[in-house]
């Protein structure tokens, strides 16, 4: 026992804590890895914000621990790092999770799989960062597949006391015996690392709102988009060719559906799985197409993998920069090295950015061992940078991003773009998760998880099982990161024919003209919501605050809304309860303490209550706190370098206190960094009831409808 306790104490003494901004410390253990999240990063700590944060909270932020609360210790297996963990204690992140929302009780398995069936961590975007109701939250710095216990085990003699016998059975069912119970006694987090000799961790002090705040700007703060990114997008038809492409993009301008972006899929390579990058004999003229598209003001966004394949013209410059496994029959390039981005980054911005293309859908990052078609290279995998595929895995996604968008950066044009995998640190990338699984309701619990670990989501609309199944998906994406249709399985709009065997026929629905002007209205509604949303993306670059966020993390200390997962915040004051084709024409909610205001009706409701509402299947339940300002535009059909916005201020409520904030840059450049080249606009209500705008007098984007404009 005595050499136990030296054996400890030593261990406490390999601990090295170091306070790196106010309300952060990094707690260093042993030799870590040369290979992890923060060794790749491209964006710099946000140390003026992360004070501000601190100033605005009134004291210096402190863990809810002590540094002897934190053991971490070397073993056969790895490192082994444990914590305190109450009994009432709820745990949030881990990154993209579909399956749930709260992690207390639970284990997170933090690898990469496109096809996480079961709710064991695993995901497109795994993350090990999580947060927790105690009061802080923790980054693990590592690559490799971690395990995290959540409060899942006792230590030996914690339930030393319990001498009860012969209690009578109760439960009869599996679900009933295995579902999930708090535990009594003390547990802790348990965090396995294998294969490591030392590690980084790193504690973000706070409530869960201030905590990932803390945890974005420690990544860099939230990405910067263009204005345009956040209308809507349509990918098309995969077996769309030059002139058809040319057709839907001038149907769509002739309906008046409001659409800013066309994303082509895998046809438009000359062979894509794996991917040349060259554009096929489906596009014989490429760049014709690329200025009629243009000249209709839509972007373009091309589908790409990073698996290369050997007609690809950058294949043998790739070959030494590049894993010792392929996939598809193409390379697996290293990103971690600099001369494999400069190959593949110098193909894109010659052969496609200097074409005007302005984003791209970078998809199969996401690994797969388990899908017939395996699109992995094994985890013993060795990359010339010095990574081997278990880490490569963790990293491919985020590494991928990075190369684009320090592409886009040198050219001065902001992206906006998709990604099937992602990480830690991502909050600075401009590209939005999406998925092959396809649960309405999943998605929109990825709404409230992704919020978690700066990442964001698409709950993109695809297959559609009928008209109403439509319009529900497209209301929920309507009030998204990232508003897109994918339509890559059938040529005709789906608002046209939701069957995709009819619309591969050519066969259109009777009902066609209707959900073709209800799906106009939503498109229409997300435009006119265009400039809010900006300014929510302002905010999580300059807070750490994500445009959509968790209710949880609104109401931290509200019990009731740390297990919602079906609805989020739009912004900091729209609060989003999405209905899906299974709940019909109505669902129950839950609207936290305070006032209420139906976004579209104006009607008052009282909080801090569950409810059953109703709202047809062209209706939504969308609700504006109490006091909010919310600045709403009229529709654009998309968003260009002359739109101006014509804004009216919707006031909710009876407080008169309320603000709302509106950005104003050129939204296409990155000028701001360099140049006085932004302006904050800012919206109050004055003692008459009117709403006062200072700010704007010299605006060239916004025209206020229904203000008194001052300077």
């Amino acid at each position: 026992m005595e050499t136990s306790r030296k054996q400890e104490t030593g261990l406490k003494e390999e601990q090295k804590w170091e306070r790196i901004a106010l309300g952060v410390w990094k707690v260093r253990f042993g030799t870590p890895s040369a290979y992890t999240p923060t060794a790749h990063r491209s964006n710099e700590i946000k140390t003026e914000a992360l004070s501000v944060l601190s100033a605005e909270q009134g004291a210096e932020p402190q863990l809810p621990f002590g540094t002897d609360d934190v053991n971490i210790k070397q073993t056969t297996r790895g490192i082994v790092v444990t914590l305190p963990m109450n009994t009432s204690e709820d745990i949030f992140g881990f990154g993209l999770q579909l399956q749930s929302v709260n992690a207390a009780g639970r284990k997170r398995y933090i690898k990469v799989n496109s096809d996480p069936k079961m709710d064991t961590g695993e995901s497109h975007a795994p993350v090990p960062f999580y947060v927790s109701t105690a009061g802080y939250g923790l980054f693990v710095d590592t690559y490799r597949y971690a395990t995290f216990y959540m409060g899942t085990s006792a230590e030996k003699g914690a339930s030393a006391m319990k001498k009860e016998v012969n209690q009578p059975h109760k439960e009869f069912s599996e679900s009933a015996l295995y579902a999930f119970k708090r535990a009594e006694e003390e547990r802790k987090v348990i965090i396995e690392i294998p294969s490591e000799s030392g590690i980084d961790l790193y504690f973000f002090a706070g409530d869960i709102k201030t905590a990932v705040q803390r945890y974005n700007l420690f990544s860099g703060g939230g990405c910067k988009v263009p204005m345009w990114g956040l209308g809507m997008w349509y990918r098309v038809y995969g077996g769309s060719d030059q002139e058809h492409v040319k057709k839907l993009a001038s149907q769509f301008r002739d309906e008046k559906m409001p659409i800013d972006v066309i994303g082509l899929e895998p046809g438009w390579h000359s062979h894509s799985y794996s991917c040349t990058y060259e554009w096929s004999n489906l596009f014989p003229e490429p760049q014709d197409l690329i200025d009629e598209l243009t000249q209709s003001n839509y972007h373009i966004n091309l589908w790409e993998h990073a698996f290369v394949y050997p007609a690809a013209k950058i294949y043998d410059k790739l070959v030494p920069y590049s894993g010792d496994y392929e996939v598809w029959n193409g390379l697996v390039p290293d990103f971690s090295m600099e001369e494999t981005c400069e190959i593949f980054g110098d193909w894109h911005e010659k052969e496609l950015i200097d074409k005007e293309i302005t984003g791209f859908k970078l998809d199969e990052c996401d690994n797969s061992d388990y899908n017939p078609s395996c699109w992995s290279f094994p985890d013993s995998t060795e990359f010339p940078g010095g990574m081997d595929g278990e880490q490569m895995h963790n990293a491919i996604g985020l590494l991928y991003q990075h190369m684009l968008e320090k592409v886009f950066h040198k050219k001065n044009i902001r992206t906006f773009s998709q990604v099937r995998s992602s990480g830690a640190l991502a909050a600075p990338m401009p590209f939005v998760l999406y998925s092959d699984l396809y649960s309405h309701k999943e998605f929109i619990r990825g709404m409230v998880t992704s919020s978690f670990s700066g990442l964001l989501w698409a709950p993109e609309v695809r297959d559609c099982a009928n008209g109403h199944d439509l319009l529900r998906r497209v209301q929920t994406v309507c009030f998204s990161d990232h508003a897109l249709l994918n339509c890559w399985r059938i040529p005709n709009a789906p608002w046209k024919q939701v069957d995709i065997q009819k619309n591969l026929n050519n066969e259109l629905m009777e009902e066609a003209q209707y959900y073709t002007d209800e799906c106009r209205k939503l498109f229409e509604l997300r435009m006119s919501l265009v400039p809010y949303l900006y300014s929510a993306f302002e905010e999580y670059q300059k807070t750490g605050l994500p445009p959509v966020s968790a209710v949880v993390m609104e109401y931290p200390q509200d019990e009731a809304a740390r297990n919602l997962d079906d609805e989020y915040f739009f912004g900091k004051d729209l609060l989003v309860c999405p209905l899906t084709l299974e709940d019909g024409t109505s669902r129950e909610v839950y609207l936290p303490e305070g006032n209420w205001y139906n976004f579209f009706t104006g009607e008052k409701i009282e909080g801090g209550r569950r409810l059953v509402l109703e709202a047809d299947w062209n209706e939504m339940l969308v609700f504006a706190r109490d006091g909010a300002l919310v600045p709403v535009a009229e529709p654009v059909i998309c968003v260009t370098e002359d739109t101006v916005f014509n804004i009216t201020v919707k006031s909710f409520g009876t407080n008169k206190t309320g603000s709302c904030v509106l950005y104003e840059d050129d939204f296409v450049s990155f000028n701001y960094e360099s140049l006085v080249a932004k302006k904050q606009i800012n919206v109050t209500v004055g003692d008459n009831g009117k709403f006062i705008v200072s700010g704007a007098k010299t605006s060239t984007k916004y025209h206020f409808l229904n203000c008194i404009v001052k300077d």
